[in-house]
């Protein structure tokens, strides 16, 4: 029997008069996820890159506009990556992305959220409660 993933439930959100409905990214999926990074020319190599084997996966009339990998460790949900469509950015896609991160940790037991590489976009974390540890970034979740 299968067993029903922790996050496999399809949530709406109204971001901006825009709803936005984030659900678990699934197999059938990575085309439209490869697309994504292609199309949109968010990842210099997204040719090489796969779509990733967990994660959560945002879309906006019907369209992907946000991805964000996950992995899942024995004390931690661990961000791999966000990546949201350049035109869209600034518009807290982002931000409930992150929201929906935290919900799922909370699912799955894990009362942190660790990003160990946030590059460019240490400034995004920590305006979504993620400090500084060093090279990587931690939210506590409550």
């Amino acid at each position: 029997m299968l067993q029903k993933h922790p996050c496999a439930a399809l949530r709406k959100i109204t971001v901006r008069g825009l709803r936005l409905f984030v659900r678990p990214i699934e197999a059938t999926d990575h085309p439209d996820v490869a697309a994504f990074f292609t199309g949109k020319g968010e990842v210099a190599d997204a040719a090489s890159r796969p779509a990733p084997a967990c994660g959560l996966l945002g879309k906006l009339l019907g369209d992907i506009v946000a991805v964000v990998s996950l992995e899942l460790t024995d004390d931690a949900l661990r961000v791999e990556d966000v990546t949201v469509a350049r035109e869209l950015r600034r518009k807290w896609i982002g931000r409930v992305m992150m929201r929906e991160v935290e919900q799922l940790a909370m699912k799955m037991d894990r009362r942190r959220i660790v990003v160990e590489h946030a590059g460019d976009a240490q400034e995004f974390f920590r305006r979504v409660g993620f400090q500084s540890e060093g090279e990587r970034w931690v939210r506590v979740v409550s």
